[in-house]
């Protein structure tokens, strides 16, 4: 239950309970039937600028979106942002990067918005702090309960593996 930290122990025991009875995943493809469609790195891209373009129309660029196959071993992490900065003549130039886990490419939508909103939120707010979930839930009202849902399916891929979740028809 190491996903489901920090949440009450009613939620965790039902959680636990679903597990031991072998239907979680069954839960989780009832509530999420379909996965969706961006594959690629060209279709993440469109995707995240979409989102971008709707919510953060004035903030800075990003220069690379891309899947990333080694995120979910280094630390635990669904995505990250990064900004590099290198010296071009006199000035600083920053780039900035959002790399999202490859375990994104074959869930339901509405992980791969979670996880995109939340990476997009640190282009305007840094930490995790109140603002950061104000703004990650102007862009996805139901942030919360997709993050939620989320730890629920990392809680079964340890102890069960994936899910397949058939492509939107």
């Amino acid at each position: 239950m190491k996903y489901l930290t920090g949440y009450p122990e009613s939620l965790k025991a039902q959680v636990q309970q679903l597990q031991a009875e072998d239907r979680l995943g069954d839960m989780l493809l009832k509530k999420y039937p379909h996965g969706h469609g961006v594959r690629t790195d060209k279709a993440l891209y469109d995707y995240v600028m979409a989102l971008k373009d709707k919510f953060l129309r004035s903030s800075e660029p990003l220069s690379k979106i891309a899947f990333d196959s080694k995120l979910h071993v280094i630390a635990n992490a669904l995505g990250t942002h990064t900004t590099v900065s290198r010296v071009q003549g006199n000035k600083l130039k920053a780039k900035r990067e959002i790399r999202v886990a490859t375990l994104f490419r074959e869930v339901p939508e509405e992980f791969l918005k979670m996880i995109t909103v939340h990476e997009l939120a640190h282009i305007k707010e840094k930490a995790h702090d109140k603002a950061f979930y104000k703004l990650c839930t102007h862009m996805e009202p139901r942030y919360h309960q997709y993050e939620f849902d989320l730890r629920v399916y990392l809680t079964h891929v340890d102890a069960a593996g994936k899910l397949d979740w058939p492509a939107r028809a």
